[in-house]
């Protein structure tokens, strides 16, 4: 009888850890996939970002890294930067060196651009647009690909 309650205890415990790994793992994919992203506020949907960019709105940003552009291309009228280069502020002043120019970003579902439209902001970049779709899809809706906008191969 003394054995049942430590066999008892260790199920529980397992089942707690089993439950709260899932509880966690369903967290983390809703954040990779950015399920509650949309297109509000200062956000545009991808195929405005299109013709955003194309018009000359605002200057289109695409901040994934270089072995992502090579898979998917970069959105037309996208100018492709990466967020993690060193030089990221210094290239992006060269691109935008007026900070309250308007400037849009893309990534692959939203995350990484919401992250650096925030980043930018305290930078004192005030007109930053976040394109939460991204190239791959999430919450805000299927995204560059998907919905068949054009892309450039690098």
């Amino acid at each position: 009888m003394s054995n049942s309650r430590p066999v008892a205890t260790t199920l529980l415990n397992r089942r707690t850890l089993l439950i709260g790994s899932l509880g966690l793992g369903g967290a983390a994919a809703a954040y990779w996939y950015n399920i509650g992203a949309s297109v509000e506020g200062t956000a545009l949907s991808v195929q405005a970002a299109y013709f955003g960019a194309r018009n000359g709105d605002f200057t289109l940003i695409d901040i994934r890294r270089p072995d992502e552009w090579a898979r998917t291309g970069v959105p037309d009228g996208a100018v492709p930067l990466d967020m993690r280069d060193p030089e990221f502020t210094l290239k992006m002043l060269d691109l935008v060196p007026d900070k309250s120019a308007p400037v849009a970003l893309i990534c692959a579902r939203g995350v990484r651009s919401r992250g650096l439209a925030n980043r930018m902001q305290e930078l004192g970049f005030t007109n930053v647009i976040d394109v939460p779709e991204g190239m791959l899809g999430s919450g805000a809706g299927p995204g560059w690909i998907a919905s068949g906008l054009p892309v450039t191969k690098l």
